[in-house]
C-alpha cells in the first residue's frame, strides 16, 4: 500500500524534470527572437514574414510524423475547426508581422510591453467572453496596468499601437486556440497552411520586382531563413508539452521570462532608450503582474484545499 505515494512522487518529479526545461526553452526561444530577427535585419518585413511560414509547414509535417498523430490532422481540416483556425492563424500571421516589423525599426521595447500586457487582457477576456469572474486584486491589477499604458503613450508620444496590436492579436489568437480542442501540431500545420497562399502569392510579386529574390544571399543567410520554421515551430511543442506536465502557476509566473529577456535585449543591446516615462510605465505593468501573479498563486492554492476537504474519505 506505501508504494502508490512513493509511485505518485516519482511520476510527479518526473513531469517536473521534462516540463521545467521544456517551458524554460519555450520562453528563452521566444524572448531571444528580437537576435535572430535583427540578424536578418537586411531582409524584409513581409519577407522574412513569409519565409517563417513557408518553412514552417515542413517542420510542423515533420513533428507530427515523429508523435503519429495523422488523425488529429483530419481532424483539423474538418469544417466545424477548420474555420477557427483559419481565423487564429490569420491573427498569429499579424502578429508575427507586427513583431518583425517592431524589431527592425528598434521597438523591441514596446514589442515586450504587449507581451507583459497579454495576460492581463487574457484576464479580461475570460471575464467578457467566458463569464469568468474578476477577483478585486485582478481588478487592481488591471487598472495599474492601464495607468502603466497611460503613462507609455506620454513617453511615447503617442498610442503604443505596437504593444496593442501585438497583445490584442495573442489575446485573441488564444481565445480561438481554447476554443478548438487539437493537438497544438496539427493546428498549427493547418494555420500555416492558411497562410501559405498568402506567402506564395506575395513571393510571386515580389520576385517580379527588381531586388526580388526566392531565397537570401546564399550560404548561412540561406540557411537562417530556412531556420525560420523550426524556430517558429519548435517552442510552440516545448509550450506544449511544457503545459500537460507543470500547474497552470508555474506556466504564469515563467510566461514573464519572454518579455523581460526582450526588454533586457532592447535596452542592454540594441541600446533603445530607456527614461523616466519608460520606468515608470514599466513599473506600473511590473506591480500589475506581481498583484495579478500572487492572487493567481494564492487562488490556486485555496481551490486546491477545498478540493482537498470536499474529496469524500
Amino acid at each position: 500500500m506505501a508504494a502508490a505515494p512513493t509511485s505518485r512522487r516519482m511520476s510527479t518529479s518526473s513531469s517536473l524534470r521534462l516540463g521545467f526545461p521544456a517551458a524554460l526553452g519555450a520562453y528563452v526561444i521566444w524572448g531571444s527572437l528580437p537576435l535572430y530577427i535583427r540578424a536578418m535585419s537586411h531582409v524584409g518585413a513581409v519577407e522574412l514574414l513569409a519565409h517563417r511560414i513557408i518553412w514552417s509547414i515542413p517542420t510542423a509535417i515533420l513533428l507530427i510524423a515523429v508523435a503519429a498523430n495523422w488523425r488529429d490532422i483530419r481532424t483539423a481540416f474538418k469544417w466545424e475547426n477548420l474555420k477557427w483556425l483559419a481565423l487564429s492563424g490569420l491573427l498569429i500571421g499579424v502578429n508575427w508581422l507586427i513583431y518583425i516589423w517592431a524589431v527592425n525599426q528598434g521597438r523591441t521595447m514596446e514589442a515586450s510591453l504587449g507581451y507583459y500586457i497579454n495576460p492581463l487582457v487574457n484576464v479580461l477576456f475570460g471575464m467578457l467572453i467566458f463569464s469568468e469572474r474578476l477577483r478585486p486584486a485582478q481588478w487592481v491589477a488591471v487598472v495599474i496596468a492601464a495607468i502603466g499604458v497611460g503613462v507609455m503613450t506620454i513617453a511615447f508620444g503617442h498610442i503604443p499601437w505596437v504593444a496593442l496590436g501585438l497583445c490584442f492579436s495573442f489575446a485573441f489568437y488564444s481565445v480561438i486556440r481554447k476554443k478548438v480542442a487539437i493537438d497544438s501540431r496539427a493546428g498549427f500545420l493547418v494555420e500555416v497552411v492558411v497562410l501559405a497562399p498568402l506567402a506564395l502569392a506575395w513571393f510571386s510579386w515580389f520576385l517580379q520586382q527588381p531586388e526580388g529574390r526566392l531565397m537570401g544571399e546564399g550560404g548561412w543567410d540561406n540557411l537562417l531563413l530556412v531556420l525560420a520554421g523550426p524556430i517558429t515551430a519548435t517552442p510552440l511543442i516545448l509550450f506544449g508539452l511544457a503545459a500537460k506536465r507543470l500547474k497552470l502557476s508555474t506556466i504564469g509566473m515563467m510566461q514573464y521570462i519572454g518579455p523581460t529577456l526582450q526588454f533586457l535585449i532592447a535596452t542592454l543591446i540594441f541600446r533603445e532608450a530607456f527614461g523616466w516615462t519608460h520606468a515608470i510605465a514599466f513599473g506600473c505593468i511590473w506591480a500589475a503582474l506581481a498583484i495579478f501573479t500572487t492572487d493567481s498563486v494564492i487562488g490556486e492554492a485555496k481551490a486546491r484545499r477545498l478540493a482537498r476537504t470536499a474529496r469524500p474519505a
